[in-house]
This record gives C-alpha cells, structure tokens and sequence, in this order.
C-alpha cells in the first residue's frame, strides 16, 4: 500500500459493513472450535486460512454457517462479541455497527433474549474497556426466507437492545427478491429503526432500485453493480445514498475480478458517498486497515484523502452527534 500501515492503523476509524460471525477471526473460531469438538471447523488457528477459502458465493455462504454453528450458547455470543471488539479496537476501529443475524442462532437453540443480552454485555464491556462503541443492525438472512424476516423483526421491535440502530438484508441475492421483504422493513421504519439491505453484490442494478423503491434504503451494502446503470448513479449522487464498499470481499466472492477492475474510483469520479469497509474480514484474509490501503491506492489519496474517507463513515453512521462529533475531532486531531 502507499499509504504506511502505520498510518492507516492509527487512523480513528468507523465501520459500517461488517458482519459479527464473519469477523470471527482464526483465534477466535479456534476457541469456539475447541469448544465445540465434531465440528467439520478445524481448531487449528494454521489450518483455518485453508478452511477460510472461497470458490464463489455459495461456498462462502457454506462455510460462514459451519462457523455460526460454533456458537450454541450465550456464553460463546459474548465471547464472540468482545474479542471482535478487542480486534477492532487493535486497529483503532473507534465506532462500529455490526450486522447481527440473530435468527441464525435462535433456530439453534440460543433464546433470543439471552442472544440480546449476551451482545447487549460485550458491547457495554467494550466501550468501557477498549474504547470502542459499538452498535447493532439486525440483519434477515434472506435465504431463509419470510419466517426468518418475521423473527428478525419481532426481536429487533419488541426485544429491541439499547444497541440497535438499523435493520438490514443480507445472504445470497440471487434467487431472494428484495420486494418480498418490504412490509418487514417498513414496520422497522416505523418502529425508528434505519434500513441497511444489501444489495447489488452478486446481481445488477435492478436489485439495488428494489432495494431503495421496496425497502427504503437510507444506505446500500456493497452496491458494486451500481454502476452500470447511469439512471440509478444520477439518483444515488442527488438523494446522497452511501455505498458501504468493501473491495477485497468483492473479490473473494468473485463479484469483481480484479482490484483494477474494481468500481470504487469511477462512484467516486461520479460523485457517489463511498464508506471503506471490511464485510467478514478474517474470512477474506482482510481487516480494516488493509481495506483503507486498498481504497487509498485505488484512489490515489494521501493522508488527508484518508482521513476524509474515514470522516465520511463518521458522518453516514448512524451514532449520536456527540460521539460523531468526538470522532471527527479525533481524526482531525490525528492529521493535524
């Protein structure tokens, strides 16, 4: 990268697409692992980087469920939940929202108020020992279809942990519509809730324009597609619609091909909001910081082209003012 690791490192940062079982780094799905004997997930931190490698999509959608079923109890959702908090805070990840899937562990058995609990106390933890805030979006697995966007929606509205911020959509594109999700996000509209899908990943534009006509998106996930409809760019630069980007998971699903094939620099030439994001960090060999070094190349950005970017994320989050306020000035501080 051009920019120092250093750096980037140091940089006060926020994230907005990363996902909680996909953050779980060898370390810690060797622990769960360990816990958990049987399961086809090797305990071994050396052989996961194996394990952790992905053909296309659906691949990754496979093995990203062998890791959720490492997390049986409440006990492992804390666990899980802190020690990513500890990694982001290594990298001075100072604000982050994490997309949660609780339906996945409450279809193994994990009630959903003691899942709620068990992040509800990593979070509160967090913020007073490592310095990282921490807030939720609770995210449909869409492969599973309207019984899980029911159960999503009733514990993000009537369970509802102090943390939550958004409701999102996540999991395979194709073959999942985003307009049969629409009255579940519009009850989580109403309920004060802001919507988060993803969208525009593995298919084109026309699933990102479901996602804002259907879903009301305030901000898109990936959004990689986005770019080969000149009607859909026009409308994402005037309403200001953020693009949650994350460059290496596009290419480790084979959404893009190649980092030069990348389309972070043409949304930026075209005026469009990007935010820089790891999306399940450890799965793709990725973190944050490398992430930045990835986008700052791409777009030819110094030190305060950095730190712009990581305002950005700031100002799109949806934290209280006072601690985007707090986060701005430490970046500002940071650059000088």
């Amino acid at each position: 990268m051009t920019l120092s690791r250093d750096f980037l490192t140091g940089l006060p940062k926020a994230e907005l697409h990363v996902h909680h079982v996909g953050s779980a780094s060898p370390r810690i799905v060797a622990e769960l692992a360990a816990r958990h004997p049987g399961s086809p997930v090797p305990a071994d931190p050396a052989a996961l980087a194996e394990y952790f490698s992905f053909t296309d999509f659906a691949k990754f959608i496979e093995v990203y469920l062998t890791v959720v079923d490492l997390i049986t109890t409440p006990d492992d959702v804390r666990l899980l939940t802190y020690e990513i908090a500890r990694e982001m805070a290594a990298q001075n990840i100072r604000y982050s929202e994490l997309t949660v899937t609780p339906y996945t562990s409450v279809v193994r058995g994990i009630a959903a108020e003691a899942f709620c609990e068990a992040i509800e106390d990593a979070r509160t933890a967090a913020e007073k020992e490592l310095g990282v805030t921490l807030r939720w979006i609770f995210d449909i697995p869409g492969e599973a279809g309207l019984p899980a966007a029911e159960e999503t929606l009733r514990i993000a509205t009537k369970i509802r942990p102090d943390g939550l911020v958004a409701f999102g959509l996540g999991g395979p594109e194709i073959g999942v519509p985003r307009p049969q999700f629409a009255p579940y996000f519009e009850q989580a509209l109403a309920a004060g809730l802001h919507s988060v899908p993803h969208a525009g990943e593995t298919t084109g534009p026309e699933t990102i324009w479901d996602a804002l006509r259907s879903l009301k998106a305030e901000r898109i996930g990936h959004g990689t597609s986005a770019m080969q409809d000149p009607e859909l760019v026009a409308y994402l630069a005037e309403h200001r619609i953020p693009l949650e980007v994350s460059p290496t998971s596009n290419l480790a699903t084979q959404a893009v091909a190649s980092y030069a094939e990348h389309p972070l620099p043409a949304m930026v030439e075209a005026g469009l909001v990007v935010t820089i994001n790891s999306d399940d960090p450890p799965m793709f060999g990725t973190d944050l910081v490398t992430e930045y070094g990835v986008a700052t190349d791409l777009l030819k950005l110094d030190e305060a082209g950095a730190a712009d970017l990581a305002r950005t994320a700031v100002r799109v989050s949806f934290a209280e003012q006072s601690v985007k306020d707090q986060l701005i000035a430490e970046i500002d501080a940071y650059v000088g």
